[in-house]
């Protein structure tokens, strides 16, 4: 049920936007696609933070760098200036340091809080090494932006407008009093916006404290604990406007001129091909101009047309024909059988008992031809739709024994030669032995005594040679030979319909049938696929 359901909701979903969506042009697909897929790297640099976090993690980089130097020289100055050791002679690698703030996962603390009152005094030493660096402090700080606060052992403010109070309760704090660095993201509680794209900005309202341990001879003497806040991402998108800018018209025109060529070289040939469609509807012959621009599957699409458009042209041109030759094969017998019958209806009372026996003998032989006409036009329309079988397969040498065993009589021979040595051919075996034994009986009806039959293959096709000793076909009719209703037998009662139907099934099973020049007589040749 549930199944069901699902498979309903989906349904509707489809309809309701098959009733909604609108129908474009394919220009203006193609141009809004290219649009799309050249804007997202830009959303998704906006939307997923990309270019943000990165400046977040550089700004956590230099805020790193700047402690470790500054931790550095404290614990220098500290100690008093180190005799200077000699260089290490191995080569020493170096690596950047992996940052730890990440936009998407780390947490934002609240603002820092106010520093705690305390009765502990800050250490001497500590507040000695303070007053000593503090030139260096203000120096960075004017350079970088940075708050630079120095904390000693207990983590007692050494300096700042809260100095002498204490903010060892801050984790960030905690982990330098243990000897290691950390660096934590906090809203900036002083933050206020200047520029109307800072919502875009996740960044923009945080500031990253870096707590960093001051070590000498592995003890932690005191801490630094730095802030900055990171570059806003839309300063930096102002700052590069003009770029940006750039950027956005270059691709643009670029998208411009794509579209075009993508017009020229899809658009205007499916357009033009439209047009040669509904001019082939309306019974007119167009063939639509290539395209400047090749395509390879425009080009098969005009090539497949051109088939196509050739294929409606003969087809049309065959039924005209058709048509007329199928008027004019009906109207012979019904014109007779009509004034018959007007002259038995008129004089039937007073005609001689021989003469109305000698109307109707002519009525029924008109009758028994338009049968035949009948007959043979249902087995040419079953045969012009014929699709033959893949998998057809027949005996010939069996089809060739049982037509010649049929049609020989004493006065006309069918010999077949070799025939059994014919390997299988791909047509049905009843299709074959209606083609043959329609030939066999062309070749009787013209006169013949003697019809052979000879196979041979080649190249994954069988060929079947009939060679009869009759009076032959003229030359005048030998290209008619195949036309539909073509006879030189109508007074004995042809339709001339056998040839034209003995194609058609062989072309069902690809095959072909070609009448040869002959010296005597008449010379067919079926060609057959093999499987």
């Amino acid at each position: 049920m549930q199944r069901d359901g699902a498979a309903g909701m989906i349904v509707a979903i489809k309809a309701w936007i098959a009733r909604h969506w609108p129908v474009l042009r394919l220009r203006t697909l193609l141009l809004c696609t290219m649009v799309f897929v050249a804007a997202l790297p830009g959303f998704g640099a906006i939307f997923l933070r990309v270019y943000e976090n990165a400046l977040v993690r550089r700004t956590e980089a230099e805020l790193v760098a700047q402690g470790a130097a500054l931790a550095a020289s404290a614990a220098i100055v500290w100690k008093g200036m180190p005799e200077q050791a000699d260089p290490p002679t191995a080569a020493v690698r170096y690596r950047d340091r992996a940052t730890e703030i990440d936009l998407r996962s780390s947490p934002i603390l609240p603002p820092r809080p106010a520093a705690r009152a305390t009765q502990q005094k800050p250490d001497g030493a500590a507040l000695a090494l303070t007053r000593r660096m503090m030139p260096a402090f203000q120096e960075t700080k004017l350079t970088t932006l940075s708050s630079i606060l120095v904390l000693d052992h207990e983590g007692i403010l050494l300096n700042g407008a809260e100095r002498g109070r204490s903010l060892a309760t801050l984790p960030e704090v905690r982990m330098a009093l243990d000897g290691r660095a950390a660096t934590v993201m906090r809203e900036n509680a002083g933050y206020v916006a200047r520029y109307p794209a800072e919502w875009l900005s996740r960044a923009a309202g945080i500031r990253l404290h870096h707590a960093r341990p001051i070590s000498v001879d592995g003890k932690v003497v005191g801490v630094l604990l730095l802030s900055r806040s990171p570059r806003a991402l839309s300063l930096g998108l102002y700052e590069d406007r003009g770029k940006i800018m750039f950027g956005v018209a270059a691709i643009f025109l670029l998208l411009l001129l794509l579209s075009a060529v993508l017009s020229r070289a899809i658009v205007r040939p499916i357009e033009a091909l439209s047009r040669a469609t509904r001019e082939l509807a309306s019974g007119r012959r167009a063939s639509p101009r290539s395209p400047s621009l090749q395509v390879v599957e425009i080009q098969a699409l005009y090539r497949d047309f051109d088939r196509m458009a050739d294929s409606i042209e003969k087809r049309s041109r065959y039924l005209r024909d058709f048509a007329a030759s199928v008027s004019h094969e009906f109207k012979t017998p019904l014109a007779g059988m009509s004034g018959a019958i007007e002259l038995l209806q008129d004089h039937g009372a007073d005609m001689a008992p021989d003469d109305r026996r000698r109307f109707l003998n002519n009525m029924g032989a008109d009758a028994a031809r338009l049968s035949r006409l009948v007959r043979r036009l249902m087995e040419l329309a079953r045969a012009d739709v014929l699709v033959g079988a893949r998998d057809a397969r027949s005996d010939a040498a069996s089809v060739l024994a049982a037509v010649a065993d049929a049609m020989t009589t004493d006065r006309f021979a069918v010999i077949a030669h070799a025939a059994e040595t014919v390997p299988a051919l791909a047509i049905d075996p009843g299709a074959l032995e209606a083609i043959l034994t329609t030939l066999v009986e062309n070749a009787r009806q013209a006169g013949a005594h003697r019809l052979d039959i000879q196979v041979g293959t080649s190249e994954g096709h069988a060929s079947i040679d009939l060679l009869d000793d009759g009076c032959g076909i003229p030359d005048g009719d030998r290209e008619r030979i195949f036309d539909p209703f073509f006879t030189s037998r109508r007074e004995t009662g042809g339709t001339g319909l056998g040839l034209a139907i003995s194609r058609s099934l062989l072309g069902a099973y690809r095959g072909e049938l070609h009448l040869l020049p002959s010296e005597t007589g008449a010379h067919f040749r079926l060609i057959l696929p093999m499987p």
